[in-house]
Order: C-alpha cells, then sequence, then structure tokens
C-alpha cells in the first residue's frame, strides 16, 4: 500500500518532493510534519547533482517505499 494516492504516477525529481511534501502533511503532529518536511529537503540537495537517470530511479522507488514505511508506522498503528 503507498501512503497516499500519487505514486505511481512519480517519475521525476520534482514529482517526488512534491509527493512527499504531501506524505508529510497527513502525518497527525506538527512536530512530525516539521521533521520530515526538513529530512525531505535535505535529502533532496544531498542528491541535487545527480545526473544518471537509473540512479534517479533507484531514489524515487526507494524515497516512496520509505515514505510507505513511515506512513504505516506513524499511521497505521491500530492499537
Amino acid at each position: 500500500m503507498v501512503p497516499i494516492a500519487g505514486a505511481e504516477m512519480v517519475h521525476k525529481p520534482l514529482q517526488l518532493y512534491r509527493y512527499l511534501l504531501r506524505c508529510c502533511k497527513q502525518l497527525p503532529n506538527e512536530n512530525l510534519q516539521h521533521y520530515y518536511k526538513h529530512a525531505v529537503r535535505q535529502s533532496f540537495q544531498v542528491h541535487a547533482d545527480e545526473d544518471d537517470p537509473e540512479r534517479i530511479q533507484q531514489i524515487i522507488k526507494r524515497a516512496i517505499e520509505d515514505a510507505d514505511w513511515v506512513m504505516n508506522k506513524v499511521c497505521g498503528r491500530k492499537s
């Protein structure tokens, strides 16, 4: 399960950035939202000079998987 609709449409870095920020908005706590928005921005700065298309797709795939894990952990608990 993907965190929010649209993950299958992410193919470019800017699309990924917007997608991840939308995921952050769904987090239940403002502190968590701030933390993950900061992490997303920092990750994009770190990978800004990446120019290998295959590596970019690997990064996108991993980022979506990580967002899925975070959303399931934070929002998916049913206790």
